[in-house]
């Protein structure tokens, strides 16, 4: 077991009382907000460390010596300030903690069951905004202060932006509006820290001429120094003398400030820190690198040095046969490249995630970094495939399957194959949120001519689908991937190959059978049967990979033997696969059993996996109990 640390209220409070000096205070509780956060995303394994670090000492300065009546949505008159990019989420629930605003004991709960979203959320208490999609930020400020207007209510709003999320083309529709409205209110900050997810936003996008960009829109636009705070003071001074105009203030930032180790780019050209929790190791060297800061500045306050809680990390115990698919996919896409020339891969900032870099080492010509950017992505895949070219593109399916949703289209019209991957697919993993849990994509592309979609469930079922969609299949295809690393379902049929609109059974069964697909719900699927088994009941599970395709001669003679039919969808239930099985069904007059359908019913909850799954009636337990209630 390892220690991990963290600054009580009582001492956050009584600094807060006896350090007048202004400047000297924002040093010291930016650094106690980097104690908190990274005690918070250690605590729980996922977070957002390098962005929340960059834009602490801005948010500090804001909220401890700016503000008036803070993102207090009932006074008259009230400053409001939320997050664009929503990474730094930490960040500000730490404020909040600091301010009494929230209960400190959420400390605790980073990214867990009624706890604090991985992104921001309006059910947190003094949340103004959902966030986490990126480039949506200054149009809902736009909104908040037409509407304080109308209201007749007084008060700044201030917006963070990042600036790999300048790539998102709604931040440029919509600035002239501001402009043209005169929404001087407005503070737009950009936490100007120059990394994107991966590496060097100059690698992906050129910001040499920034600020002329922003005048060009009509805005006033100011540089400082995002960690030296009389320049934040006087940048703000600075934009509340503006009249008529909204202001951009592009704060030059460090991305994982105040860790050494963390503001570095690795050698192999990749940032470490954008997401993730670092190793015991690095927490340590982290935390006393933070402590010690602190402390030195508490000495010029006359104060004594900080005083510590902890708490006890139990290392989870890992799965002996754990699969992970990112990997196979990278793996089976270089294979297939090294024999199509063709192929020609698209991401949208995202090179770890979807498991491209050693893609990039083979064939860095035939990859083609877009940037924070889908709808653009996906249009230039369709150019490509214009011309002749196999275009893979590739994204968190959350943004894949709805920014670009019309651009997608478009390439179906041209008749052109297209293969799309989206990553961190389903409603599993649940820390990040629901701005991240894609469980409406399937809805999304389901009905797009010339479109097949597939989910596998396995490493094997995972290159076999890559490989049909780039050799076998005549149309477009989206691969639906989840990205978690979980344990193997077992083996599958030694003789299994993919079958357009087919499944295969995992587990034989009497009295029903349940559907699903992917390795998240068909996991909880073969446990439920087990479970059930126990209690005499013979529940098979089919394993059916196709989102929206299906053949229905084929679901006719392998459904017949059962009078009930149990559909597991990781996607919401409505126009998920269960509705195209009972579908089907309804119309062959050959079968007509009773089809009972599982899926998630609401916006997905954040949490940890298991919790995530038990609170959606989704867990291995849950399912069993339903199941049994109707066999």
């Amino acid at each position: 077991m390892d220690k991990l640390y963290y600054i009580p209220f009582s001492q956050i409070r009584k600094i807060r009382q006896k350090v007048k000096d202004s400047f000297l205070l924002c040093k010291i509780m930016a650094d106690i907000l980097r104690i908190n956060v990274l005690y918070m995303v250690r605590q729980n394994g996922t977070g957002h460390l390098g962005s929340s670090f960059s834009s602490a000492d801005i948010v500090a300065w804001l909220w401890f010596c700016e503000m008036k009546n803070p993102n207090d949505f009932k006074a008259k008159t009230s400053d409001i300030y939320f997050s664009s990019k929503g990474h730094d989420a930490p960040t500000l629930y730490a404020v909040l903690m600091a301010l009494e605003k929230l209960d400190f004991s959420l400390i605790h709960k980073l990214r867990q069951i009624n706890g604090l979203s991985g992104h921001p959320d309006v059910g947190t208490p003094f949340i103004a905004a959902n966030t986490g999609s990126l480039g949506m930020g200054i149009s809902k400020a736009k909104g908040m202060a037409l509407a304080k207007r109308l209201a007749g209510k007084k008060g700044r709003i201030y917006v963070m932006l990042g600036d790999g999320e300048l790539q998102e083309g709604q931040v440029w529709e919509s600035l002239e509006g501001a402009a043209r409205e005169g929404l001087n209110e407005i503070t737009a900050i950009v936490d100007c820290n120059k990394i994107q997810s991966d590496t060097w936003t100059k690698a992906v996008s050129r910001q040499e001429k920034i600020e002329a960009r922003f005048r060009a829109f009509g805005w006033e636009v100011k540089n400082c120094d995002g960690h030296d705070f009389k320049s934040l003071q006087k940048a703000f001074i600075w934009a509340k003398s503006v009249k008529n105009k909204p202001q951009i203030i592009i704060a030059k930032t460090v991305k994982g400030k105040g860790i050494s180790e963390m503001e570095k780019i690795g050698k192999d050209g990749f940032y470490k820190f954008h997401s993730g929790a670092p190793g015991f190791e690095l927490y340590g060297q982290g935390f006393e690198e933070l402590k010690n800061r602190v402390n030195g500045n508490l000495k010029k306050a006359g104060l004594d040095p900080l005083a510590f809680e902890s708490t006890e990390f139990v290392h989870p115990q890992k799965g002996s046969e754990a699969q992970r698919l990112v990997p196979a996919y990278g793996e089976e896409l270089i294979e297939l490249a090294r024999k199509n020339k063709d192929i020609v891969a698209l991401n949208a900032d995202l090179l770890l995630d979807c498991g491209l870099i050693p893609f990039r080492k083979k064939f860095p010509r035939r990859l083609i970094e877009c940037g924070i950017a889908e709808q653009d992505m996906v249009s230039m895949a369709g150019g490509l495939a214009l011309q002749g070219k196999l275009p893979i593109v590739h994204s968190f399916a959350s943004f894949l399957t709805t920014r670009p949703n019309e651009q997608i289209y478009n390439n179906a019209t041209e008749r052109k194959k297209i293969i799309y991957a989206g990553f961190l697919a389903g409603l599993i993993p649940g820390t990040p949120g629901h701005s991240h849990q894609s469980v409406r994509d399937i809805a999304c592309l389901g009905n797009v001519p010339g479109l097949a979609m597939i989910q596998p469930c396995c490493e094997a079922e995972m290159k076999q689908a890559l490989r049909w969609a780039v050799e076998s299949s005549r149309e477009s295809v989206y691969l639906r991937i989840v990205s978690i690393t979980f344990d193997a379902l077992g083996k599958m049929p030694e003789d299994y190959a993919l079958k357009l609109g087919q499944g295969v059974f995992l587990k034989e069964g009497k009295n029903a059978v349940l559907i699903s697909y992917g390795p998240v719900m068909l996991g909880e699927a073969i446990k439920a049967a087990g479970l059930l088994e126990k209690e005499g009941k013979s529940i098979a599970v089919l394993n059916l990979p196709w989102l929206n395709r299906l053949d229905e001669k084929w679901l006719i003679e392998t459904l017949a033997p059962y009078q009930i039919i149990f559909t597991l969808d990781d996607h919401y239930k409505k126009m998920g696969q269960g509705e195209m099985i009972a579908a089907a069904a309804v119309r062959q007059s050959k079968i007509a059993p009773k089809i009972i359908s599982f899926g998630v019913e609401e916006i997905p909850f954040c949490g940890r996996n298991g919790e995530v799954l038990k609170k959606h009636g989704l867990d291995a337990e849950s399912l069993a109990k339903k199941i049994g209630q109707n066999i």
